[in-house]
This record gives C-alpha cells, sequence and structure tokens, in this order.
C-alpha cells in the first residue's frame, strides 16, 4: 500500500489534531493542581469546621473518603459532576440553609478552582484518610519509608534465564514475577541508539553513528556508546536543562517589567559544567547553598549560589518588608522542595494537615537563609585577579582624577535629587532606615535597605536620558576626553547573581503564635533531629548555610540520596520510582519499587555521589533497553507501566522538539556558553534566553518550564496548538527551507534527496515505497506550486513534523 504524500500538509494537520484529542496522562498535573490550589484552600477555609474532631453538620473534609460519605445532609462531592454536588452548591450560597462558609461568600477566583477540581473528579492524591493532628510528631509518622535510614538492600536471587544484565534487573524481574508480567524484548540496535542519544544529548543521533553502532557486533558496543556519550560536551548541556527546571532558571524578573538579568547565564555555565566535570552531587549541593562560605576564592562556588536567586522579583515593589518575606519563602520552598523532596510550603501558616511538618519546621530551614543579601555585584574571580584589577584600577583613578572629578560635579546635585525623590516613594520607616549610616543599621536593617536602594540605582541607570541638553553636550565631550585613557583602564571584572551573609549576626527569624512571635534557631525536620542546628560562625559569615548543606549531604541522610536517583531514574524513563519527583511525603505516591530506590540511593552514595556512575549503571541495564511494545496481557494488568515491563514511549520535550529540527536541517550552533542567545538564533534551546513572559513560542507550545517555580516533571500535552504551530510557524517553515537547501547542496538528484532527508529526519532510509511516492509528489507537487513554489521544502516540511 503507497503512502498518499500529495495531501502532504492537510494529512499532517489531520494526524496532529486526532492526536490532540487524545486523553493525556494528567494525574501529576492534577496532584499539582491539589497541592498548590486546592488543599491550601480546603485547609485556610473549611478545616477550622469539617476536619480532625470538629464535625459541623456530620461533615469532614480531610481527606477524599470523607468527602465522598458527606455528612448529615448526604455526599459533599459527586466525582465529576460539580452541579450535583452539595459542596459546590454550599459554596455557591445557592440555597439558603447550605451557606459554606456560613458568613462570608468565597471569592470568585476560589469558588472556580474548587468547582474545577469537583469537575476533575476531585482527586485527592496519597490521600491516608484523615488529617494529622497539629503539633504532634507521632511514631506513625516517624515509620513513613522516606524518613527511614536509606537501607543498604541485598539483590534478589533471581532465575531470570540471564536477562539481567545488572543488579537493577534481578529487583525489576522479581517484582514483574510477582505482578504476572515478563518484561518486552531488547530494542533494536537503532531505537535504542536514537534513544539513549536523545536521553543523554537531547539530539538525535547522526546518521554515521548510527550505521558504526548497527554495524558494531563486539561484546561491549552499547557500552562504548554510552561512555562516549557521556564524554561529550552535549552531555552537560542536556542535563543542565533539567536541573535549571528545578533551580527556576530564568534570565529575566517576572512580573510585568520582566527586567533582563544580563548575568544570570554565568549560572546556567555553572551547571553545564558541573554535569560535564561530573562533580559529585555533594559538592554541587554544598556550593549551590553555601558557596561562598564553604569556598570563598573558589569564583565557580560563588557563582554556585546563583541558586538561591533565580527567584521572581519585582524591581518597584515599595512594600519592601513584604518583598523580602517572599524572597526567604521562595528559597525555603525551593531548597525543600528541590533537596529534601518535601512540599513544605504549606507549613509556612500552619502545620502541614497530612505530612509531619510542624510550621516550626518551615521558619527553622528558613532560618538558615535569614542572614542572606544579594548582590549583583561580586567579582567572580580570584583573589590574585582581583588584586590585579586594584592596582590597574588605582593607576587608571590617579590618571583620569580631574576628569571624573568635572563628571561628578556636573552629575551629583542631579544624583541627590533622584536619590531623594526615589526614597520618599517608600514607607518612613524603611526612608529611616535607607537614610541611617550604614555602620549603625541591625542586620534587618541593612537587608531591606540594600533591598529598597536597589530601586534607586534602577533610577539612576536612566535618569541621564532626563538632562538638558546643554548638560547632556557637556557630558559627552568630558566622556569623550576620558575615553582617551581607556587603554590604562583594566577590564570589567566578570560579576554574577551571588549571595553572602549580611554579617556574623543573623536577624532573627520569628514566628507569631496568638498574637505573640516566638525566636526561632536555624534546624533540621524535627522529626529527625529535634535538636537546634550547630553552627560555627565563619570569619565573613554566620554559617548557616555551611551548616545546612553539610547536614543535607551526609551520607546517612535519608532523603538527599533517594530525592536526586529518582530524578535521574525519572529523566531516563519519564516516571520515577517515585511518581511526585519532588513530593516523597503522604500526598506523594509510594515507591513501585522501594528496594531498587534504596539499593540505588545507597550506591549513589558509596560512588561518590556520581551521576556518571549512575547513568551507566541505569543505561546498560536490560530494564532500559527493553523495546516500547506492549502484550495485550501487559497492557491489561499494567497499563501504565508501574511495574516496568517495557519502555514508555515518550514525546520528545521542548528543547528536543527544537534542537532536533536544527540539527535535521544542518542548521544548529554547537557554540558553548555564554550570555543568552536572541530568540530564533540557531543556538541549542539551552543557551537562547529564558525570558519569563517573552517565551521562545516552540519551546513554550511544547510544555517548556516556565521559570516561575521549581519544576521537577514538565506537563507533557498535545494540543491543536503544537499541531498548527509545526505546520505554520515561521520557524519550522524556515528549517524545511534550510533542509532543502542542504539536501541540494549534498545530493546530486531527487532520488538521492529523499533518501537522505529520510536519514537526516529519522534516522534510517527511505523504503522502496517511501521513495516512489516521494518522487510522485515531488513531481505532482513542483507542477502545482510553479516557478515560485518549492516542492523539495514542502516535502522536508512534512518529513521534519
Amino acid at each position: 500500500m503507497k503512502h498518499d504524500f500529495r495531501p502532504g500538509i492537510l494529512w499532517l494537520c489531520g494526524l496532529l489534531l486526532w492526536l490532540a484529542a487524545a486523553p493525556a496522562h494528567a494525574v501529576d498535573a492534577h496532584a499539582e493542581f491539589f497541592e498548590k490550589e486546592v488543599r491550601p484552600l480546603l485547609a485556610e477555609q473549611c478545616f477550622r469546621c469539617h476536619a480532625g474532631d470538629k464535625q459541623r453538620g456530620g461533615l469532614t473534609l480531610d481527606s477524599r473518603a470523607a468527602l465522598l460519605k458527606g455528612g448529615d445532609t448526604g455526599p459533599a462531592v459527586v466525582p465529576g459532576e460539580p452541579e450535583k454536588s452539595l459542596l459546590v452548591k454550599a459554596i455557591n450560597h445557592s440555597e439558603a440553609d447550605l451557606k459554606m462558609p456560613p458568613k462570608t461568600k468565597l471569592s470568585a477566583a476560589q469558588i472556580a478552582t474548587l468547582t474545577q477540581w469537583v469537575k476533575l473528579g476531585a482527586p485527592w492524591p496519597g490521600d491516608t484518610g484523615t488529617a494529622r493532628h497539629p503539633g504532634k510528631i507521632t511514631e506513625e509518622d516517624r515509620r513513613w519509608w522516606a524518613f527511614q535510614p536509606v537501607r543498604g538492600v541485598a539483590p534478589p536471587e533471581v532465575a531470570d534465564g540471564g536477562w539481567s544484565a545488572n543488579t537493577i534487573d534481578r529487583f525489576v524481574w522479581q517484582r514483574l514475577r510477582t505482578e504476572g508480567l515478563k518484561p518486552a524484548p531488547a530494542a533494536g540496535r537503532a531505537a535504542l541508539l536514537r534513544r539513549v542519544t536523545f536521553d543523554l544529548h537531547g539530539l538525535p543521533p547522526t546518521q554515521a553513528e548510527i550505521d558504526a553502532f548497527v554495524a558494531d557486533t563486539a561484546a561491549d558496543a552499547y557500552e562504548k556508546v554510552i561512555d562516549r556519550l557521556l564524554a561529550s560536551p552535549r552531555y552537560g548541556e542536556r542535563w543542565a536543562r533539567h536541573w535549571l527546571d528545578l533551580a527556576r532558571y530564568a534570565e529575566s524578573d517576572g512580573f510585568r517589567a520582566d527586567e533582563y538579568r544580563p548575568t544570570a547565564w554565568r549560572y546556567r555555565d555553572y551547571v553545564v559544567r558541573a554535569f560535564n566535570d561530573d562533580k559529585p552531587y555533594d559538592r554541587f549541593v554544598r556550593e549551590q547553598l553555601a558557596g561562598d562560605e564553604i569556598a570563598p576564592d573558589d569564583p565557580d562556588a560563588l557563582v554556585a549560589t546563583g541558586f538561591l536567586r533565580h527567584g521572581i522579583y519585582e524591581w518597584n515593589q515599595r512594600d519592601v518588608r513584604l518583598q523580602w518575606s517572599s524572597i526567604l519563602n521562595d528559597v525555603t520552598d525551593t531548597t525543600s522542595d528541590v533537596f529534601l523532596g518535601l512540599g513544605m510550603g504549606c507549613a509556612r501558616c500552619h502545620d502541614h494537615k497530612f505530612d509531619p511538618i510542624l510550621q516550626k519546621d518551615y521558619y527553622r530551614l528558613q532560618a538558615f537563609f535569614a542572614a542572606i543579601q544579594l548582590h549583583d555585584d561580586l567579582p567572580t574571580t580570584t583573589a590574585q585577579q582581583r588584586k590585579t584589577y586594584r592596582e590597574q584600577q588605582e593607576f587608571w583613578e590617579a590618571m583620569t582624577a580631574d576628569l571624573r572629578a568635572e563628571i561628578d560635579g556636573l552629575l551629583i546635585a542631579e544624583r541627590d535629587k533622584i536619590e531623594k525623590e526615589a526614597i520618599s516613594k517608600f514607607p518612613a520607616d524603611i526612608q529611616a532606615m535607607m537614610r541611617k549610616a550604614a555602620e549603625k543599621r541591625s542586620p534587618l536593617e541593612s537587608q531591606l535597605a540594600a533591598l529598597a536602594y536597589r530601586q534607586v540605582e534602577y533610577e539612576f541607570a536612566r535618569f541621564e536620558a532626563k538632562l538638558k541638553p546643554e548638560v547632556k553636550k557637556k557630558l559627552a565631550d568630558w566622556r569623550s576626553q576620558l575615553a582617551d585613557f581607556d587603554d590604562l583602564a583594566p577590564d570589567p571584572l566578570p560579576t554574577a547573581l551571588t549571595v553572602r551573609d549580611v554579617g556574623l549576626a543573623a536577624p532573627p527569624t520569628l514566628l507569631a503564635k496568638r498574637g505573640a512571635a516566638a525566636t526561632i534557631e536555624p534546624g533540621y525536620l524535627i522529626l529527625l533531629d529535634e535538636k537546634s542546628a550547630t553552627v560555627d560562625i565563619l570569619p565573613h559569615s554566620t554559617g548557616r548555610r555551611a551548616a545546612l548543606a553539610a547536614w543535607l549531604t551526609r551520607p546517612d541522610h535519608p532523603l538527599t540520596g533517594r530525592v536526586i536517583v529518582n530524578r535521574v531514574w525519572q529523566y531516563h524513563f519519564g516516571r520515577g520510582l517515585v511518581a511526585t519527583a519532588s513530593d516523597f511525603g503522604r500526598l506523594g505516591e509510594k515507591p513501585t519499587h522501594p528496594e531498587l530506590l534504596d539499593w540505588l540511593a545507597d550506591r549513589f552514595v558509596r560512588d561518590g555521589w556520581n551521576f556518571k556512575k549512575l547513568h551507566r549503571l541505569i543505561l546498560l541495564s536490560s530494564t532500559y533497553r527493553q523495546a516500547a511494545t506492549a502484550t495485550p496481557e501487559a497492557l491489561k494488568l499494567d497499563p501504565e507501566n508501574r511495574w516496568l515491563g517495557r519502555a514508555n514511549t515518550r514525546r520528545l520535550d521542548a528543547e528536543q522538539v527544537r534542537d532536533a529540527l536544527l540539527q535535521g536541517s544542518g542548521e544548529l550552533d554547537l557554540t558553548a556558553g555564554g550570555p543568552g542567545a536572541d530568540l530564533g538564533k540557531p543556538r541549542r534551546s539551552v543557551y537562547v534566553k529564558t525570558l519569563r513572559n517573552t517565551r521562545d513560542s516552540l519551546l513554550a507550545v511544547f510544555d517548556a518550564a516556565e521559570g516561575f517555580q521549581s519544576t521537577p516533571q514538565r506537563n507533557v500535552t498535545t494540543t491543536p496548538t503544537q499541531a498548527l504551530l509545526l505546520i505554520n510557524g515561521p520557524f519550522v517553515l524556515q528549517r524545511a527551507k534550510a533542509l532543502a537547501l542542504r539536501l541540494r547542496k549534498e545530493q546530486a538528484d531527487d532520488a538521492g534527496r529523499i533518501d537522505a532527508a529520510f536519514r537526516l529526519c529519522f534516522g534510517r532510509a527511505a523504503t522502496a515505497d517511501e521513495r516512489a511516492t516521494a518522487l510522485a509528489f515531488l513531481r505532482e507537487q513542483g507542477k502545482k506550486a510553479g516557478k515560485n513554489g518549492d516542492a523539495l521544502a514542502d516535502l522536508c516540511h512534512v518529513l521534519l513534523n
């Protein structure tokens, strides 16, 4: 049967729109919606009357089972049918005797959230039946799997007929047999190479790489491929992107202004280098939380603290106290999500309703960060480089003192005016801090004054545009004279978004309780260690973040190793052994293979927290090398492939789509590092500017992380917008034209061009049937398009899609 290329784009459109109608796996999205939107709303508005021992109207709302059971008037929720649900009627105050809350109606947004939740089926991930009693850590809490020590598990003995390639497979085989399943056959060599190359590089393999692997009959052929991929700089670029998602990395502020952050890219390059250099994970963690404390003379370690700086920022927020609180909350939330795999944000206002995380725990963690001060001006250089710079700078200053005095004299009055006007926009108490001598400020006053003064500096950077023309001319003349001394001036030292402590003392961390405020000392999860943390003050810092980093990277920590090993597994298989990668609590899912998770975590730490060894272990397993085919029995017994009896079929993610298009067309620019490239440039996607409010359209539509918060797992959608962008979007049309141009340069006739196009797009030659159909398409399309058309570009467009 021949393929019909003649309807070309229309056929493609129909196929993609049909795929868009298929339901996407939404479990993780529903869990996030419940965790971020629904659960806090229920806790805030409902639990005071309908949770635990409080059962007004016989109704409790602290578990899904209680919702379905309902109270005196019947079930509170009919999943999927909000119009039939008493809860929805009650929050709308649609009946006189059925109002929740009874006095004040919820906002329209809150009503919409609960209505949408019921419409989704009232998902309640990790429902354990009831909420916890506040303020208590029980023995049951301590027995939760994630808080248990990582066990040195003995791998099971299995009779698998030689299927197991390494220890991972023995755990998987045992579970498959328990569930009545068998593993899928091994994937074909070309398919396996494509899979592992996309996994480690984010790019498809070249035809030369495919041909070499298929032809290599040596027993270690696949092992050599993995070693080659891990040794390439492309590996760090791919795996840095995963970490940047977790770190909520972006190169702009967010909010309406969305100001560009010109040095944010240095953190991105640090992460790329860390993966390529195989930096041990424990060191990686310590540098990002406390690089300035543990290695003050290491430029890389200082850049690493940018992890704490990637939250959103509103440059003209006059409520500085609120803004500082938001910054500390963002740092606290992100640290707990990324390193502990625990969503602690709910404990900001009250004890966690389901996990053994007390409100005090939240502020014990935040106290580690209480002393930080934001810096955009710290040189990311060695002490010797700074010394050389100072010497040259002092010489230049001596030679230009008179000119600079003239310039300063011209501007000082205007700057004073701008400063006074800018300071006057703040509340009176903040103004007082800003006017106070620096040495007389308390640590908190220093932090708030510095944060507020960033807005003054913002105004300084723009005030010269408002100067009178005669002042501008005089200023330009003097600066022209000053430029004559440029050859004496040192090159500016590189800077990055960093932090360091405000001093040797930290501001108090306060927890308000019933009108009073208690001072909270730095400490770890009370469930794991009730005592306050032991912190050693350093010569220029409180030492608090270094203490936290040391605790997180203890070899016996129950969470750190498990969390990162699970993330690596997730990126290779599409789903972690714990499906909720940043929630190891009761609202998350339990591990499908708990013994395997512990064995991997223990092995990872004993291997020196080494990522590349972990990759090799996973990728060399027979589990990873399975085909994606499934028998009807397997689909029936394990439709979600929880027991790993086959490979998961996965859509390419946003960066893989974009980079594969550029590689296929021959345009991909592999220049590494440096400032983010403008949107539309053919750089690798990891090096394209990541702007929160102005996003690359292709990356955005294929669910790239937005950078507003830590993203442990991206949404995977299939939508009409994706289909239409691939069909009509200028980026894809340009790649099709570029591929056609490449084919004309490299191949002499249409038959060669067709075969080369299939190899570039699919990693294989065209079949005889495909070749004949494509030739017919080129003839027919050429007749229809006429002189101004490009039938080859049209064919390339279909193949690229």
